[in-house]
């Protein structure tokens, strides 16, 4: 008898719990919202980013040409999956002094796994992820990307 009593017990909990899940579902059925869903890519042009979103990594570069990368190196060694490759050169100022300087920041958008290590240990703050998210292409080679640009420098202090 003690264990019929369970066994009820049980069923009609479950059938409670149904229960109260279908009323939820019925609800949202005949009270609809606002569509939550966007219709991409017919919305291009409205379309809202939010303003967390990761999308790929840039390098910001001022009217100048000039970027805020010391080429130190702390984003390609924090990058779990070797992502980020920083090329530097060593030039001689007018002092006689040798200082290293950003030769090339490779950033591979195929390996990358959108942690933003990279961007919150930047001590100069030099790269951050734009909001873009097409990136669909037909060959891998295009997801190697030089993020500083030809010619450009690094941003005197000001």
């Amino acid at each position: 008898m003690r264990g019929l009593k369970k066994y009820l017990s049980g069923l009609f909990q479950g059938v409670r719990s149904l229960l109260q899940g279908m009323s939820v579902t019925g609800y949202h059925f005949f009270h609809p919202r606002e569509i939550v869903t966007q219709q991409y890519p017919e919305n291009r042009a409205t379309l809202e980013i939010f303003e967390r979103s990761k999308g790929e990594l840039t390098m910001p570069h001022n009217e100048l040409n000039e970027h805020k990368c010391t080429a130190c190196g702390i984003c390609q060694m924090v990058c779990p999956n070797g992502t980020i490759t920083v090329l530097s050169k060593t030039e001689q100022n007018e002092d006689g002094k040798s200082k290293k300087v950003l030769d090339r920041y490779i950033y591979r958008l195929d390996q990358c796994t959108f942690c933003a290590l990279c961007v919150k240990n930047c001590p100069s703050d030099a790269i951050t992820f734009a909001p873009t998210f097409e990136n669909a292409v037909y060959t891998r080679a295009l997801l190697t990307k030089q993020l500083n640009k030809e010619g450009s420098k690094l941003q005197k202090k000001s």
